[in-house]
């Protein structure tokens, strides 16, 4: 059964954007980013949602003909060119990056199916809408969280509207000289799947 990981930059106060969507409060840099493309050896599909989908489309071709792209970049490019690619939306009618599917049923149904699907692990990246519905069906499998040290006091909460303990096994951590944390956790239960589509 594929994995549905989940990659995101958080405030330690557990935002994922300031209250006008800010997200120049992040850190990310050159040694945060060489420590997630771990994650392109043991994945092969991106999960998104219509918001993020359409900046990665837009962004992601374009790399690998931009003679000023990081090498970083260009890894990920590549990583992303032949990954499959899975939108949640229920307003999106086509897709025009390839290898790109969409997904408009019942949440909990299609991504069952996603995971249940021969290939690596799944690797939901940004998408906060999204990865809020999935925490809130126990569907995501290990939480992969690059925490910065920044309290924004309000914003856009990664984990708003959960009305449920969600119990999870700390299985990795690594502080960064920039004073990020990255910390791995894996789920450890798992609640009933009724939750519908979001609008996206």
């Amino acid at each position: 059964m594929r994995k549905i990981i989940l990659f995101m930059h958080v405030s330690l106060d557990g935002f994922v954007a300031g209250p006008k969507g800010e997200t120049d409060w992040m850190h990310h840099d050159t040694e945060a980013q060489a420590y997630v493309q771990r994650l392109h050896g043991r994945t092969d599909a991106a999960l998104f949602g219509r918001v993020t989908y359409k900046e990665m489309a837009s962004y992601w071709p374009t790399v690998l003909s931009n003679p000023a792209s990081s090498q970083d970049d260009r890894n990920h490019a590549e990583w992303q060119k032949t990954a499959q690619k899975v939108v949640v939306s229920k307003t999106l009618k086509h897709a025009d990056w390839e290898n790109t599917r969409i997904i408009n049923g019942n949440l909990a149904d299609e991504i069952d199916k996603l995971k249940g699907e021969t290939g690596k692990d799944i690797w939901l990246m940004g998408s906060p809408t999204l990865a809020q519905s999935l925490i809130a069906l126990d569907l995501i499998d290990e939480y992969l969280l690059n925490i910065s040290p920044v309290i924004l006091g309000r914003g856009k909460s990664l984990f708003a509207n959960l009305n449920h303990q969600i119990n999870l096994e700390l299985v990795e951590s690594h502080a960064y000289k920039s004073g990020a944390v990255n910390l791995v956790y894996h789920a450890k239960s798992a609640a009933p799947h009724d939750m519908r589509m979001p609008h996206a």
